[in-house]
């Protein structure tokens, strides 16, 4: 079995972080509608 990271453009993070910044989702919720890993590279202010 190989492990394969998914890769992800710089228009979703775009989109993503526009989105954390509107402080409207938590963390959680984010990562759960996005589909990524809750605490991978994100850091709380």
């Amino acid at each position: 079995m190989t492990d394969h990271r998914k890769r992800y453009d710089g228009t979703f993070k775009a989109k993503v972080v526009l989105e954390s910044l509107r402080n409207e989702k938590t963390i959680a919720e984010l990562a759960s509608d996005y589909g990524v890993v809750e605490g991978h590279g994100i850091s709380p202010l």
